[in-house]
């Protein structure tokens, strides 16, 4: 049984096949790797594939996916970096936003500190999490090493852009 959605990805032009990539990762070397294997016949291969790209990653690779995300907590950074694709992340972030005023501010304050320790933001899969429990994540992360929290902001990525890849089909 074939899938219209992938059917449809498949045909679209490569320009337009790494535009829709973009809104899963925004490492471009990982959208090079799954042009790479086109045409994908199921959801089984897609996600697969994008697994096997992204173990082929390196840091500056991984800075670049998480560039492509909003800071936690920063509703106005997410409102301007997604405003064509910004229903993919305020719904991830959909929890954050509904958020007492004081629970955003220590978040964006940590988010701050947290990305002049680090060198890159904060990411976690905050799909259906509420601010508090992202918070206590943050506070609790914030104390690893960079390497441990590449490694873990790395495993948050994949988790968010298999969550984008069901939505997208």
């Amino acid at each position: 049984m074939t899938n219209p959605k992938l059917d449809n990805l498949n045909a679209l032009s490569q320009q337009q096949y790494l535009e829709q990539l973009q809104h899963i990762c925004s490492s471009q070397r990982w959208q090079q790797l799954m042009l790479k294997q086109r045409p994908i016949r199921s959801m089984q291969q897609f996600k697969q594939v994008a697994e096997d790209a992204f173990k082929q990653l390196n840091e500056a690779d991984w800075l670049e996916a998480f560039a492509g995300h909003p800071m936690i907590g920063d509703m106005s950074s997410l409102q301007k970096k997604y405003s064509q694709a910004k229903h993919l992340s305020q719904a991830e972030q959909a929890q954050v936003a509904e958020a007492q005023q004081d629970t955003l501010q220590q978040l964006l304050d940590l988010n701050h500190a947290y990305l002049e320790r680090y060198g890159f933001i904060f990411i976690i899969c905050a799909s259906g999490k509420p601010a508090e429990v992202i918070l206590q994540a943050l506070q609790q992360r914030y104390g690893q090493s960079r390497e441990q929290e590449l490694s873990t902001a790395a495993e948050q990525q994949q988790q968010i852009s298999f969550l984008r890849m069901e939505n997208l089909f």
